[in-house]
């Protein structure tokens, strides 16, 4: 059995096929003209479905989920990506079924990313046998995803856990989104690059000033790149300190391309969430990595649609009982 998933966000649109243990047995990936028309977006995610389609595999396709940056309404099987301007309550699930290589029946299943990297990482990752986690994307954006109960949650409107559009300084920079003082708008790739560049850092000539790079000069001892990432880590650990007040939780995973740095992230969001999460129930929550690194989005969203499918169609891989119920 062959599940199919599409990771959109905004660095990049990522497609796969994945079997019933997890595995990714074909990928195929494109950069997001974040910037571009909704027409341009669309034909980046169509390109990516037809190089997926010359895999044998495809003709065993019997699911397929779509884990996009958000928000998303998953009952209208829209997106509205805070970092795509062009989609806004773009028909995303009606496009990808009018792909002419999409087998007959196959009904696309849409989640948030963050919350198809929360499944991924209760089916086969780091959170795996936990019952209340909460799992980051930190990367372009920051989002999240809730495991409640042994189960995902993903809410009314499959947004539930979005953790990046919590309001950590009430006076603090306009987000994208509308808001002010969002740990996005501190904790994002993009955020940190731009303080990192603000306090007088500059990258190595003929390098893009990013977070990555921005990472690399804190390990060397850059004291401006050092302080973005604290500065992020802060956010991150306020965010996750009111989650944990609310919700009560077992493990925070954090995966995404700026969680690649390592514990120039990990070492100052640890140390500021021991000043936040104080109350005797949200202290000394574990704080780990992201077990299944960048594919985490494109597992979760097979994983989902697997289990939305059912085992009539999906098998008993991914929609049995190591999978988690959507």
């Amino acid at each position: 059995m062959v599940y199919g998933a599409l990771d959109i966000g905004g660095t990049k649109i990522a497609g796969a096929l994945v079997d019933g243990e997890g595995r990714l047995v074909a990928r195929s990936q494109r950069a997001t003209p974040a910037h571009g028309s909704a027409p341009e977006l669309m034909a980046e995610v169509s390109a990516v479905m037809e190089e997926l389609s010359a895999h044998p595999e495809w003709a065993a396709l019997s699911c397929l989920g779509i884990g996009s940056a958000g928000p998303v309404d998953t009952a209208a099987g829209t997106v509205s990506p805070v970092n795509i301007p062009a989609w806004r309550s773009f028909p995303l699930v009606d496009r990808v079924r009018e792909h002419p290589r999409l087998p007959s029946g196959i009904r696309p299943v849409l989640v948030g990313d963050a919350v198809a990297m929360a499944a991924a990482e209760h089916w086969a990752g780091a959170a795996r046998g936990r019952d209340n986690a909460l799992c980051m994307v930190v990367s372009t954006g920051v989002g999240g995803g809730l495991i409640l109960n042994g189960a995902l949650h993903a809410g009314r409107s499959g947004n539930a856990g979005h953790i990046g559009h919590i309001t950590v300084e009430q006076d603090g920079p306009l987000c994208p989104c509308g808001a002010r003082g969002c740990v996005e708008r501190f904790a994002s790739g993009t955020a940190i690059a731009a303080h990192a560049l603000e306090a007088g850092w500059t990258p190595p000539p003929g390098v893009a000033p990013t977070a990555a790079e921005v990472a690399n000069a804190a390990r060397a001892g850059d004291p401006r790149a050092r302080a973005a990432f604290d500065r992020a880590g802060r956010a991150l650990a306020a965010g996750i300190a009111a989650t944990a007040a609310l919700v009560e939780l077992d493990l925070v995973v954090v995966g995404g391309g700026v969680a690649q740095s390592g514990e120039t992230l990990f070492g100052p969001l640890r140390r500021h969430l021991a000043g936040y999460a104080v109350l005797d129930f949200t202290r000394d929550v574990p704080v780990v990595p992201a077990g299944l690194a960048l594919d985490a989005g494109l597992i979760g969203a097979a994983a989902v649609a697997a289990a939305s499918a059912g085992p009539s169609r999906a098998g008993a891989g991914a929609a049995g009982s190591r999978a988690p119920r959507p």
